[in-house]
């Protein structure tokens, strides 16, 4: 049989870290041992019963059983923009300040594709998402890292980023709450990318994914309540976190008209939108009751504190997070962030996320999941207490 050689664009992409340590451990797994997975992103508990029959019913509607519009339906950006105007004061116009996604991946990565050229610069996150990475690579330009680091409470420092790489930069990426340090950002910090924005001319995507998980009566704030953000970035929003609907695979853009046309354009030559049943229960879960997002953010915050005092417990010095559904906890001494991953998932096996899979500047934590109930939070702890790392 012929094998097809792939394209230099595939070649080029980003290795997998952790489609490798799925593997490792699914390995163990296999071996017949009980893993308690720490490592995942996925919610675990169902999508609101309110939303599920809103699908349930979309799905016997006829309009929806032929092609959508191409750029989504108007009631469902009709719903985003509500949704902004309720939840943060920002006015979107939802025909021209709205992009329907296939989820918020979808758009961190298409949106590379929209404003890059090949060696061009897009400043990312470090640690961040790695799906930032994904896109730029796929637009076959560069990346600079922007180091965030505890002292500066995992923001990054514009200071210590030269001039001519800002002058270079046609995209900046952020993430608040932060994917994986739990951090969160302030209305000065954004006050601050703005300006910067404008003064060297480059596009701020603010993901938002976990924008309605903040702790400690902390409302995590939107880059788009920043005065003239809307001038000079977009916001993505994926409602996989905010209402459990990961598998559904449903986001949208906010912002600047000109960011949005070109994630329209784009998707018009690669989709048709998303089917009509999922449109319409997104829409539903942004306009109904939010009563169901309280409760799930409640929930979050009281596994934090219980997995925060017992790993405090074993000797495990650690900081809460201030939003998303991740802790970010630094490794025992004598351990990479790797190393540590093998140990625990061999000795303990509780998988954790390696930091060093989300940058350079992650090595030295290993990232964990709010998102396992507390009886099993507690045994993965009294599992990896048992190794004695922290004497």
């Amino acid at each position: 049989m012929k094998i097809f050689n792939h394209s230099k664009i595939l070649e080029n992409l980003p290795q997998q870290f952790f489609a490798r340590l799925v593997k490792d451990v699914s390995r163990v797994t296999s071996e017949g041992h009980d893993v308690i997975n720490l490592a995942q992103g996925n919610p675990d508990k169902p999508t609101p019963e309110h939303i599920v029959l809103s699908a349930q019913e979309a799905v016997s509607n006829p309009l929806f059983h032929k092609y959508p519009p191409f750029r989504g339906y108007s009631f469902l950006k009709e719903a985003a923009a509500e949704f902004y105007k309720r939840e943060y004061n920002v006015d979107i116009d939802p025909e021209t300040e709205v992009a329907v996604l296939f989820g918020g991946k979808a758009g961190l990565i298409e949106v590379s594709q929209c404003l890059l050229d090949e060696g061009d610069t897009a400043l990312v996150p470090d640690p961040g998402y790695p799906d930032y990475w994904s896109g730029i690579a796929l637009a076959n330009a560069r990346m600079e890292p922007m180091p965030l680091l505890a002292k500066n409470r995992y923001l990054p420092d514009y200071n210590n980023i030269d001039k001519g790489t800002l002058d270079q930069a046609k995209l900046m990426f952020l993430n608040y709450p932060n994917n994986p340090t739990g951090a969160i950002a302030t209305t000065d910090f954004f006050s601050e990318t703005v300006e910067l924005a404008e003064a060297h001319g480059f596009c701020v995507v603010h993901d938002l994914a976990y924008g309605a998980i903040g702790f400690d009566g902390e409302k995590p704030v939107s880059y788009l309540q920043t005065p003239r953000a809307k001038d000079v970035g977009i916001e993505i929003y994926t409602l996989s976190k905010t209402y459990n609907m990961a598998g559904w695979r449903v986001g949208f853009a906010v912002g600047n008209p000109s960011v949005i046309e070109a994630l329209n354009l784009l998707q018009d030559h690669l989709h048709v939108s998303l089917f009509g049943g999922v449109q319409e229960a997104a829409a539903t879960a942004l306009a109904s009751s939010q009563e169901c997002v309280d409760e799930l953010v409640s929930l979050y915050e009281s596994r934090r504190n219980f997995l925060i005092e017992r790993l405090k417990e074993i000797g495990w010095d650690v900081e809460p997070p201030k939003g998303s559904f991740f802790a970010w906890l630094p490794v025992p001494d004598g351990y990479t962030s790797e190393s540590l991953f093998k140990k625990l998932l061999e000795e303990a096996h509780v998988a954790v996320a390696p930091g060093i899979g989300f940058g350079d500047y992650g090595e030295g934590y290993v990232r964990v999941g709010l998102l396992q109930e507390e009886e099993v939070l507690a045994e993965a702890v009294r599992r990896i207490g048992k190794l004695g790392l922290f004497k």
